[in-house]
Parts: C-alpha cells; sequence; structure tokens
C-alpha cells in the first residue's frame, strides 16, 4: 500500500514536522530570509518574488547564479549582516523542528568584504539557538586557488570552527589539479570533504568527486544514474548524496519529481538525505522538500524516514548523539505504524 496515498497532507505534514530532522546541503547566503531583503528595501525587493512561484523554472545555471548573487551579495557585507540572516535562519529550521544542520559559506566574500573568514564564522555560530548543531563550511569554486585566495585555502585546515570545506558552482567547469592535495590535506586535519556532482554534468564528475577528491559527502549526485557503475561505486564506498529535490526540479535538473532519481538512488543502496540547497531562491523549507516527496514523488511515509536517519547518520555528531536521535525518530514513526526498515 502506498502511504503516500493514503494519508492526507495535512497529515503528512504534520507527521513530517514530528520528526527531528537533518539539514546536510544548505548555502548560507542562499538561505537568507527574502523577507529580510523586502524590509530593508522594499522599492527594490517586492513582498512576493516571482521567481518562488511552484511553476517558476530558471532556464540555465548561470540565470539561477545572476539571481541568487544579485539578491544575496548586496545584503551580504559584514559579519554582523551574516549573523543577522543566519538568527533569522536558524529560528526558521527551529520551527521546522530542524536539529542538525550542515552549511556553508561562500569563501570569496572574504575578500569582496575584507572580513575574515573566521569572524564570518563566529557571527553565524553566535547566532545558533540552544537545541540546534551546527556544522560551518567553507565553499569555493573550481578556479579559486589564486591570487589572496590561495593562502586562504591553504591555511582552512587551522580554522578551529571550520568543520570542513565544499567544492560548488557551475559543475561544467573542470576540476583544477590542485583540488586533490588541498582535499588531501583538509581530512588529514580531521575535516569534512564535500563536493557538488552530478547536477548540471554527468555520472563522470561523481566518479571524479569519489575517485580523484576522495570524497564521501556528494552534493546532488542524481546524475550519477546515467552511470550504474558510478552509481555502485558510490554504494560501495558508503558515499552519501545530500540531494535537494525542489532545487532539482526548479533547475530543470529533472523533469518532475516523479521521475526523481532520488527512488533509483535508494533502491540501488546509495544513501540519500535531504535539504533545501538555496531557499532565498527557491523559495522553500525542509518539510516542503519531504512533503513534496510525499505529494508528487510518491514517496511512502517509510521511504521519508529513511531519508530522516540518513542524515543522522552522517552526522558529525558521536555515536551516543545519533543513536538517541534516531532512536527518537524511529518511536516517532512507529507511533505513527510506519515500519522501520533501518
Amino acid at each position: 500500500m502506498n502511504q503516500a496515498a493514503t494519508f492526507s497532507p495535512a497529515s503528512v505534514r504534520s507527521f513530517i514536522r514530528a520528526l527531528p530532522k537533518t539539514e546536510t546541503h544548505l548555502h548560507i547566503e542562499g538561505a537568507m530570509p527574502y523577507e529580510l531583503l523586502h524590509a530593508w528595501r522594499p522599492s527594490v525587493y517586492p513582498a512576493v518574488a516571482g521567481f518562488h512561484h511552484h511553476d517558476y523554472r530558471f532556464e540555465s545555471f548561470p540565470a539561477f547564479d545572476s539571481i541568487l548573487l544579485g539578491h544575496a551579495l548586496p545584503w551580504f557585507t559584514t559579519a554582523e549582516r551574516y549573523y543577522e540572516s543566519a538568527r533569522l535562519m536558524f529560528a526558521k529550521q527551529v520551527v521546522e523542528n530542524v536539529r542538525y544542520v550542515e552549511t556553508s559559506f561562500h569563501l570569496p566574500v572574504t575578500q569582496f568584504i575584507r572580513v575574515p573568514g573566521p569572524e564570518i564564522i563566529a557571527a553565524i555560530r553566535s547566532a545558533v539557538p540552544p537545541g540546534l548543531e551546527v556544522r560551518i563550511f567553507a565553499g569555493m569554486l573550481r578556479t579559486d586557488y589564486r591570487g589572496e585566495l590561495k593562502s586562504v585555502i591553504d591555511d582552512l585546515e587551522n580554522w578551529e570552527d571550520l568543520a570542513g570545506v565544499d567544492l560548488h558552482g557551475f559543475e561544467q567547469v573542470p576540476t583544477e589539479p590542485w583540488t586533490a592535495a588541498v582535499w588531501s590535506r583538509i581530512r588529514q586535519a580531521g575535516k569534512i570533504t564535500k563536493c557538488h556532482a552530478g547536477e548540471f554534468d554527468g555520472a563522470h564528475r561523481v566518479r571524479e568527486a569519489i575517485e580523484l577528491l576522495g570524497v564521501t559527502r556528494i552534493q546532488h549526485g542524481v546524475r550519477a544514474v546515467e552511470d550504474p557503475a558510478v552509481v555502485s561505486l558510490a554504494r560501495d564506498r558508503g558515499v552519501t548524496f545530500d540531494v535537494c529535490p525542489i532545487s532539482n526540479l526548479r533547475l530543470k535538473v529533472v523533469p518532475t519529481l516523479a521521475l526523481h532519481p532520488l527512488r533509483t538512488l535508494k533502491e540501488a543502496g546509495v544513501r540519500c538525505t535531504i535539504s533545501t540547497d538555496d531557499p532565498l531562491v527557491f523559495g522553500n523549507t525542509l518539510g516542503d522538500e519531504y512533503c513534496a516527496l510525499a505529494d508528487e514523488g510518491g514517496f511512502s511515509r517509510a521511504d521519508l524516514v529513511d531519508f530522516v536517519r540518513n542524515g543522522w547518520e552522517v552526522a558529525d555528531l558521536d555515536a551516543g548523539a545519533k543513536r538517541d536521535w534516531m532512536t527518537e525518530v524511529d518511536r516517532i514513526a512507529q507511533e505513527s505504524r510506519v515500519l522501520v526498515t533501518g
């Protein structure tokens, strides 16, 4: 029986809200609450953004990036602005019953606004409310290892409150030779390495991220399904895909959520988590992501529980804390008569 079809949308949303969740793929500049912009400059940023409409589709990554940067960069000019945005962003996540967040800030911004990365990290950390665990990553483009930023990247392993790094931006840009050595050095310092792959380029970029960069956390990864060997590689290496379904839909990586590769990846044994990517542009919440998977993707409540448990499995927490959160997830699922398979 398809549980997604058995329960009303309201009951599904209530069930999703009750589950303690993780968010593991979130760009902090892309997650600033849009209402901050409207309150700041209402004549420039209307109360309702046209690109938040459910049916809106971005014609290309550059078109999306232009809107994202055009809205985010005017705001993020000081460490205090990062604090203000993060404080409201985290408050919204608490309402959604998100208990653990991995978020990245765009490292080149430190050069634009002349604010050191550790100050930005401190500002974000000071905005974290009680009951929420947050890990902060430095995100960078594939072409950023040059100029002043090179020495900054070479020092990242010494940033005490930095959880790790992420390679992002337009994926069709080649991965430069410096990346593998830097990523290896970051891991040797005990930090986490991630890479965006398998979104705007094919399965070979997922293979590259796993075999060349050595990551076990792929941001998106959904186009791995174009090569079954890459899917098997990800499963066998224990790689996690931090998937953002609404982002994939709105950026036309997938035509519909019913045809999203998430089900194929799940059935193949690849661990997948669910996140929002850039709520500033997509107007989404984590609850929206899970509801869309149920309503439009045909995923059952048991499937949703599996995705939630996956997030806790990869969270940067000690084993006891992970076990406690997954026990709570299982308790809620069982009270709702959902078969727990994990």
